[in-house]
């Protein structure tokens, strides 16, 4: 089974219709001065609609039906949760951080412009361990936000709450992101047809922990920059890792996505194939999937 999902190392970039409706929706100059930083990660990082069209497919192709409650954890401007419902009438969301200024405005930017649709998500400002209202068909943690949880038990007493908390059938999805560039220090940039440069910092990797500690940087045509604009301190888990914690949490049937061929070295072929096996390239973007 092959799903399409956008993929950029270690993160997404957006598709054209999702760039226009930013654009509508923005007046940012980017400009160091002016622009504001979640409109640049959500352009550079984020691909709402090939992300949600994945997650919902991952579990109609297990499941045979079609998803409607959905949980996206560590949510931040709960980009994912705001295109959950506009599927139909009959979708609903919960998006859970613990980030009251990044929550506000993600209701402001992501939640306000759906007008009677936003009625049909619920954004919480709590930890991602809290349950849900509504138990999810589909619940996620992406963009590797789970590796703030850097004590092995705090991780096992999430996944052990994410298991307890899914709707009968429901399924878990996580990304993993590894290669051996993934713990080497790193300067990468990439342009962004928005027109500003996404700067990603992998500064320190200490394998005796796997602690990490990473930044986002902007920068812009007119020479200023935004210097750390985000700065994550995680423990980098391998997906082996994941696996077997999940596993401990309850999982029994866990399904891997990985993309089989690198058509394009840095993007590669946004196409993830269900599969046990991995290519090991220097650095990879992968997907696993937890049914209950």
């Amino acid at each position: 089974m092959g799903l399409a999902r956008s993929c950029k190392r270690p993160a997404r970039g957006t598709t054209a219709r999702t760039r226009k409706a930013f654009a509508e929706r923005s007046d940012e100059l980017f400009t160091a001065e002016s622009a504001d930083r979640h409109t640049l990660y959500q352009l550079a990082l984020q691909d709402p609609e090939s992300a949600v069209r994945f997650l919902s497919l991952v579990y109609e192709k297990k499941r045979g039906s079609l998803p409607l409650h959905f949980r996206e954890d560590f949510c931040g401007t709960a980009l994912y949760a705001a295109w959950w419902v506009r599927q139909s009438h009959e979708h609903t969301a919960e998006g859970f951080d613990i980030c009251p200024h990044t929550l506000a405005w993600g209701k402001k930017h992501n939640f306000d412009p759906l007008g009677a649709e936003a009625e049909r998500a619920l954004l919480h400002l709590e930890d991602a361990r809290a349950p849900s209202r509504r138990p999810p068909q589909v619940r996620t943690a992406q963009n590797f936000s789970y590796q703030v949880f850097k004590e092995r038990g705090q991780m096992g007493d999430y996944l052990r709450g994410v298991h307890e908390d899914l709707a009968p059938g429901g399924v878990f999805i996580m990304d993993v992101y590894g290669g051996i560039e993934s713990t080497m220090p790193l300067f990468e940039e990439r342009e962004v047809e928005a027109g500003f440069t996404y700067i990603w910092e992998q500064e320190r990797y200490d394998p005796a922990s796997a602690d990490s500690r990473n930044h986002i940087h902007f920068r812009f045509a007119d020479g200023t920059s935004l210097e750390r604009a985000f700065t994550y301190e995680w423990r980098k888990y391998g997906m082996p890792e994941l696996i077997d914690l999940l596993r401990e949490a309850g999982f029994e049937d866990i399904e891997q996505y990985w993309e089989k061929e690198e058509k394009n070295p840095e993007t590669g072929n946004r196409v993830f194939s269900r599969s046990r096996e991995g290519r090991n390239w220097r650095a990879w973007v992968s997907y696993v999937a937890a049914f209950k």
